[in-house]
Protein backbone atom coordinates (compact mmCIF):
# COMPACT_ATOMS: atom_id res chain seq x y z
CA UNK A 1 0.00 0.00 0.00
CA UNK A 2 1.21 3.25 -1.37
CA UNK A 3 1.40 5.33 1.73
CA UNK A 4 2.39 8.66 -0.25
CA UNK A 5 -0.49 8.58 -2.28
CA UNK A 6 -2.69 8.12 0.96
CA UNK A 7 -1.54 11.36 2.34
CA UNK A 8 -2.00 12.93 -1.28
CA UNK A 9 -5.33 12.32 -0.94
CA UNK A 10 -5.38 10.16 -4.59
CA UNK A 11 -5.97 6.66 -2.60
CA UNK A 12 -9.59 6.58 -1.73
CA UNK A 13 -10.10 3.02 -1.22
CA UNK A 14 -9.10 1.77 1.72
CA UNK A 15 -12.04 -0.15 2.94
CA UNK A 16 -10.18 -3.19 5.27
CA UNK A 17 -7.27 -2.14 4.66
CA UNK A 18 -4.37 -2.77 7.61
CA UNK A 19 -3.11 0.61 8.54
CA UNK A 20 -2.04 0.08 12.11
CA UNK A 21 0.59 2.58 13.48
CA UNK A 22 1.05 4.16 10.24
CA UNK A 23 1.91 7.70 10.54
CA UNK A 24 -1.05 9.69 8.64
CA UNK A 25 -0.62 13.05 10.44
CA UNK A 26 -2.27 16.03 7.72
CA UNK A 27 -3.10 12.96 5.22
CA UNK A 28 -6.16 14.03 3.02
CA UNK A 29 -8.91 11.15 3.62
CA UNK A 30 -12.05 13.59 2.87
CA UNK A 31 -14.79 10.95 1.18
CA UNK A 32 -12.35 8.27 1.78
CA UNK A 33 -13.56 4.79 2.05
CA UNK A 34 -12.40 3.23 5.72
CA UNK A 35 -14.90 1.38 6.61
CA UNK A 36 -13.59 -1.82 8.78
CA UNK A 37 -10.27 -1.04 8.30
CA UNK A 38 -7.71 -1.66 11.15
CA UNK A 39 -6.47 1.97 12.12
CA UNK A 40 -5.30 1.07 15.40
CA UNK A 41 -2.17 2.85 16.86
CA UNK A 42 -2.22 5.58 13.86
CA UNK A 43 -1.45 8.98 13.98
CA UNK A 44 -4.33 10.86 12.15
CA UNK A 45 -3.29 14.06 14.08
CA UNK A 46 -4.67 17.00 11.98
CA UNK A 47 -6.09 15.15 9.23
CA UNK A 48 -8.87 15.72 6.77
CA UNK A 49 -11.65 12.98 7.26
CA UNK A 50 -14.42 15.07 6.37
CA UNK A 51 -17.32 12.39 4.68
CA UNK A 52 -15.45 9.61 5.18
CA UNK A 53 -16.71 6.08 5.90
CA UNK A 54 -15.60 4.68 8.99
CA UNK A 55 -17.92 2.58 9.85
CA UNK A 56 -17.40 -0.74 11.58
CA UNK A 57 -13.54 0.95 11.63
CA UNK A 58 -10.56 -0.36 14.43
CA UNK A 59 -9.31 2.98 15.75
CA UNK A 60 -8.46 2.00 19.36
CA UNK A 61 -5.75 3.92 20.80
CA UNK A 62 -5.43 6.40 17.39
CA UNK A 63 -4.20 9.81 17.97
CA UNK A 64 -6.81 12.14 15.84
CA UNK A 65 -6.38 14.90 17.88
CA UNK A 66 -7.04 18.35 16.06
CA UNK A 67 -8.39 16.27 12.99
CA UNK A 68 -11.84 17.14 10.58
CA UNK A 69 -13.85 14.21 11.76
CA UNK A 70 -17.32 14.74 10.01
CA UNK A 71 -17.42 11.78 8.62
CA UNK A 72 -19.12 8.00 9.42
CA UNK A 73 -17.87 6.51 12.30
CA UNK A 74 -21.10 3.77 12.85
CA UNK A 75 -20.83 1.64 15.12
CA UNK A 76 -16.58 2.25 15.22
CA UNK A 77 -14.13 0.93 18.01
CA UNK A 78 -12.83 4.06 19.54
CA UNK A 79 -11.87 3.37 22.92
CA UNK A 80 -8.97 5.08 24.05
CA UNK A 81 -8.88 7.01 20.85
CA UNK A 82 -7.29 10.70 21.24
CA UNK A 83 -10.11 13.07 19.85
CA UNK A 84 -8.90 16.47 21.81
CA UNK A 85 -9.62 19.41 19.97
CA UNK A 86 -11.40 17.34 17.14
CA UNK A 87 -14.21 18.75 14.82
CA UNK A 88 -17.38 15.85 15.24
CA UNK A 89 -20.18 18.26 14.57
CA UNK A 90 -22.49 16.26 12.87
CA UNK A 91 -20.46 13.03 12.76
CA UNK A 92 -22.36 9.48 12.69
CA UNK A 93 -21.17 7.98 16.02
CA UNK A 94 -24.49 5.47 15.96
CA UNK A 95 -23.23 2.53 17.95
CA UNK A 96 -19.59 3.60 18.79
CA UNK A 97 -17.38 2.60 21.41
CA UNK A 98 -15.88 5.53 22.87
CA UNK A 99 -14.63 4.38 26.45
CA UNK A 100 -11.60 6.12 27.63
CA UNK A 101 -11.50 8.49 24.78
CA UNK A 102 -9.58 11.43 25.54
CA UNK A 103 -12.54 14.32 24.38
CA UNK A 104 -11.01 17.43 25.65
CA UNK A 105 -12.18 20.36 23.64
CA UNK A 106 -13.68 18.33 21.05
CA UNK A 107 -17.22 19.82 19.37
CA UNK A 108 -19.88 17.34 18.91
CA UNK A 109 -22.91 19.94 18.38
CA UNK A 110 -25.24 18.00 16.17
CA UNK A 111 -24.04 15.03 16.51
CA UNK A 112 -25.34 11.63 16.32
CA UNK A 113 -24.29 9.09 19.30
CA UNK A 114 -27.13 6.83 19.86
CA UNK A 115 -26.25 4.17 21.22
CA UNK A 116 -23.07 4.71 21.53
CA UNK A 117 -20.97 3.67 24.67
CA UNK A 118 -19.98 6.81 27.12
CA UNK A 119 -19.12 4.88 29.86
CA UNK A 120 -16.77 7.01 32.56
CA UNK A 121 -15.72 9.13 29.63
CA UNK A 122 -14.45 12.60 30.37
CA UNK A 123 -16.62 14.93 28.59
CA UNK A 124 -16.01 18.11 30.95
CA UNK A 125 -16.42 21.19 29.17
CA UNK A 126 -17.72 19.54 25.64
CA UNK A 127 -20.05 20.60 22.91
CA UNK A 128 -22.78 18.70 22.61
CA UNK A 129 -25.62 21.30 21.72
CA UNK A 130 -28.07 19.51 19.57
CA UNK A 131 -26.15 15.58 19.51
CA UNK A 132 -28.66 12.70 19.51
CA UNK A 133 -27.64 10.81 22.17
CA UNK A 134 -31.16 8.58 22.62
CA UNK A 135 -29.97 5.14 25.13
CA UNK A 136 -26.39 6.28 24.69
CA UNK A 137 -24.61 4.66 27.80
CA UNK A 138 -23.19 7.58 29.91
CA UNK A 139 -22.95 5.69 33.44
CA UNK A 140 -19.92 7.27 35.35
CA UNK A 141 -19.71 9.98 32.56
CA UNK A 142 -18.03 13.54 33.56
CA UNK A 143 -20.26 15.99 31.75
CA UNK A 144 -19.53 18.86 34.44
CA UNK A 145 -19.94 22.32 32.41
CA UNK A 146 -20.88 20.41 29.26
CA UNK A 147 -23.29 22.16 26.85
CA UNK A 148 -26.21 19.67 25.95
CA UNK A 149 -28.59 22.14 25.59
CA UNK A 150 -31.44 20.98 23.31
CA UNK A 151 -29.28 17.51 23.30
CA UNK A 152 -31.94 14.58 22.56
CA UNK A 153 -30.70 11.96 25.66
CA UNK A 154 -34.11 10.22 25.35
CA UNK A 155 -33.68 6.90 27.31
CA UNK A 156 -29.64 7.46 27.80
CA UNK A 157 -28.02 6.36 31.09
CA UNK A 158 -26.92 8.85 32.92
CA UNK A 159 -26.38 7.01 36.47
CA UNK A 160 -23.57 8.47 38.84
CA UNK A 161 -23.16 10.98 35.96
CA UNK A 162 -21.79 13.98 37.04
CA UNK A 163 -23.55 16.75 35.37
CA UNK A 164 -22.51 19.14 37.40
CA UNK A 165 -23.27 23.35 36.08
CA UNK A 166 -24.02 21.52 32.88
CA UNK A 167 -26.54 23.10 30.16
CA UNK A 168 -29.67 21.21 29.46
CA UNK A 169 -31.55 23.68 28.74
CA UNK A 170 -34.37 22.52 26.44
CA UNK A 171 -33.01 19.15 26.45
CA UNK A 172 -34.59 16.16 25.54
CA UNK A 173 -34.51 13.77 28.67
CA UNK A 174 -37.75 11.70 28.45
CA UNK A 175 -36.93 8.15 30.21
CA UNK A 176 -33.74 8.84 31.08
CA UNK A 177 -31.95 6.95 33.87
CA UNK A 178 -30.20 9.24 36.13
CA UNK A 179 -30.38 7.47 39.52
CA UNK A 180 -27.12 8.83 41.61
CA UNK A 181 -26.85 11.40 39.24
CA UNK A 182 -25.12 14.55 40.15
CA UNK A 183 -27.15 17.74 39.16
CA UNK A 184 -26.13 20.33 41.46
CA UNK A 185 -26.29 23.60 39.46
CA UNK A 186 -27.69 22.44 36.21
CA UNK A 187 -29.78 24.38 33.65
CA UNK A 188 -32.61 22.30 33.26
CA UNK A 189 -35.52 25.25 32.17
CA UNK A 190 -36.96 23.67 29.61
CA UNK A 191 -35.92 20.26 29.55
CA UNK A 192 -38.58 17.21 28.55
CA UNK A 193 -38.35 15.06 31.76
CA UNK A 194 -41.41 12.77 31.43
CA UNK A 195 -40.23 9.16 33.23
CA UNK A 196 -36.96 10.78 33.54
CA UNK A 197 -35.54 8.47 37.06
CA UNK A 198 -33.63 10.58 39.49
CA UNK A 199 -33.19 8.57 42.43
CA UNK A 200 -30.54 9.51 44.58
CA UNK A 201 -29.82 12.53 42.16
CA UNK A 202 -28.14 15.54 43.65
CA UNK A 203 -30.47 18.49 42.31
CA UNK A 204 -29.30 21.16 44.48
CA UNK A 205 -29.03 24.43 42.82
CA UNK A 206 -30.39 23.16 39.62
CA UNK A 207 -32.17 25.61 37.98
CA UNK A 208 -35.60 24.01 36.78
CA UNK A 209 -38.36 26.06 35.00
CA UNK A 210 -36.90 29.34 36.04
CA UNK A 211 -36.48 28.57 39.29
CA UNK A 212 -33.76 27.05 41.51
CA UNK A 213 -34.33 23.38 43.26
CA UNK A 214 -32.72 24.30 46.93
CA UNK A 215 -32.16 21.52 49.50
CA UNK A 216 -32.35 18.74 47.32
CA UNK A 217 -30.33 16.11 48.73
CA UNK A 218 -28.28 13.71 47.09
CA UNK A 219 -29.52 11.18 49.12
CA UNK A 220 -33.36 11.61 48.48
CA UNK A 221 -35.16 9.79 46.29
CA UNK A 222 -37.68 10.66 43.54
CA UNK A 223 -39.37 10.71 39.83
CA UNK A 224 -40.10 12.75 37.55
CA UNK A 225 -43.39 13.43 35.77
CA UNK A 226 -44.37 16.05 33.05
CA UNK A 227 -41.66 17.73 33.68
CA UNK A 228 -41.33 18.87 37.21
CA UNK A 229 -40.14 16.73 39.86
CA UNK A 230 -41.56 14.98 42.51
CA UNK A 231 -39.73 13.80 45.16
CA UNK A 232 -40.90 11.36 48.00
Amino acid sequence: MNIKEIHAGTLKQLAGADLQDEDLAGADLSRANLAGANLTGASLTVAKLSGARLDGANLMGCDLSRADLRANFLGANLMQTNLSEADLRGSNLRGANLMQANLTRAVFTGAFLSGANLMGVNLSGVDLRGADLRGANLSNANLQHANLRQANLQGAVLTEANLESADLQDANLAGANAVGANLLCAELEGANLDGANLSGACVRGTRLDGKNEEGRGKNEEGSVTNGSPSFS
